[in-house]
């Protein structure tokens, strides 16, 4: 069973519900009686492995870091309007959480720059500083490996970016 690997040791990925991760290896187990090769990958800040299917990453979302190109559309979005829809919170929330778990950075630019706040406003509910610090993280998880820079520093400059936006 020789399939064409995506993906190699080392090699940063992006798995939707997680965000960035690093494949540490491919493994085969025998699961029902079939031999299953599965990319291995560590998630660091959660202290998580999640083996996934050679043969299924495609279709569960796994894919490489983004370019360069697409982090920028993701920067430039932060410095947009925010667009908050005036629905109930309840479907907000989950249109928020669709979008940080598709893995998309400039869709998780969007719910950082819709709940981003500023010092000078209002306050923010509990439940919008989690979604908020979950898109932050998760955006700046990605800058950071793409710009090969610690996520600190990562996180400074989205925050700069948002504060010289509002």
């Amino acid at each position: 069973m020789s399939n064409k690997l995506d993906f190699e040791a080392g090699d940063f990925v992006v798995y939707p519900a997680h965000g960035v991760g690093r494949v540490e290896g491919i493994e085969t187990h025998s699961i029902a009686g079939m031999e299953v090769q599965l990319y291995a990958i560590t998630f660091e800040k959660e202290r998580m492995t999640l083996k996934v299917p050679v043969g299924k990453a495609k279709a569960a979302g796994l894919r490489r870091l983004s370019t360069k190109d697409r982090i920028k559309v993701a920067l430039e979005t932060l410095q947009g309007r925010s667009r908050v829809r005036r629905t109930m919170w309840s479907r907000r929330a989950q249109e928020y959480e669709a979008k940080i778990n598709s893995g998309d950075p400039v869709s998780i630019a969007e719910v950082v720059r819709d709940l981003y706040r500023g010092a000078d406003q209002s306050d923010q509910s509990y439940s919008e500083r989690q979604i908020y610090q979950a898109a932050l993280e998760r955006l700046a998880r990605e800058l950071a490996a793409v710009e090969k820079i610690d996520e600190l520093k990562a996180t400074e400059r989205l925050e700069l970016v948002l504060k010289k936006a509002a």
